[in-house]
């Protein structure tokens, strides 16, 4: 190699590692210059997403406070047995059905649902079966509503069979004698934001 070319390769050795130099140089100031930037866009990143998470933690203690409160007002609601109606009798099969009413008053400002009513019922001390309310598959709005400062008759249709254990009492039901009934059971009260189960009891007659 002559030395005039060994002079050429070596210029442009010294040329390629100047441009480095210069390339480092140039990135180096220019993460320096956005490091400030960069720094306060992660803080204030932080900070909208610390806000963000205090705001709807915020929002969720309200809610629960909100709902609690909303079951405290929903426990004024009363349900009382308001009577026993005989609607047929099935002599072939001993059996008959009767109909269950209930009055459910209800004295909040609230207005609310009762998807539910699950009852044991008596007659003159004689346990004579169980009973199911429900309007749970029916959405909220499609349900009877419970306006605030009002009284609802709920009916529930019972069938009542007879049995060795009630034979007397059936009579008497059947026969239109005088009888006391009471129910025992638990109702379900619902308005927009929480609901309530809680236990009742009532007679009639």
């Amino acid at each position: 190699m002559c030395p005039h070319q060994y002079g050429i390769q070596n210029w442009h050795y010294q040329y390629i590692l100047l441009l480095q130099v210069i390339s480092i140089r140039i990135l180096r100031r220019f993460f320096n210059s956005i490091e400030p930037v960069a720094v306060e866009l992660v803080s204030r990143g932080r900070v909208v997403i610390f806000s963000a998470f205090a705001g709807l933690g915020v929002l969720m203690l309200s809610l629960v406070l909100f709902a609690n409160s909303g079951q405290d007002t929903l426990k004024q609601i009363n349900i009382d047995l308001a009577g026993v109606k005989l609607i047929d009798v099935d002599k072939i099969n001993n059996r008959a059905h009767l109909e269950v009413l209930f009055n459910v008053t209800n004295p909040t400002t609230i207005t609310s649902t009762i998807p539910s009513i699950n009852y044991d019922l008596f007659v003159n001390g004689k346990h004579l079966g169980s009973g199911h309310y429900s309007t749970e598959d029916i959405a909220m709005a499609g349900r009877a509503p419970l306006f605030p400062s009002s009284t609802v008759t709920f009916t529930n249709t019972f069938e009542l069979v007879d049995t060795d254990q009630i034979s007397n009492e059936y009579q008497s039901i059947i026969n239109g004698q005088p009888v006391s009934y009471k129910v025992t059971g638990q109702v379900t009260v619902e308005s927009a934001w929480t609901l309530i189960t809680r236990d009742f009891e009532s007679t009639f007659g």
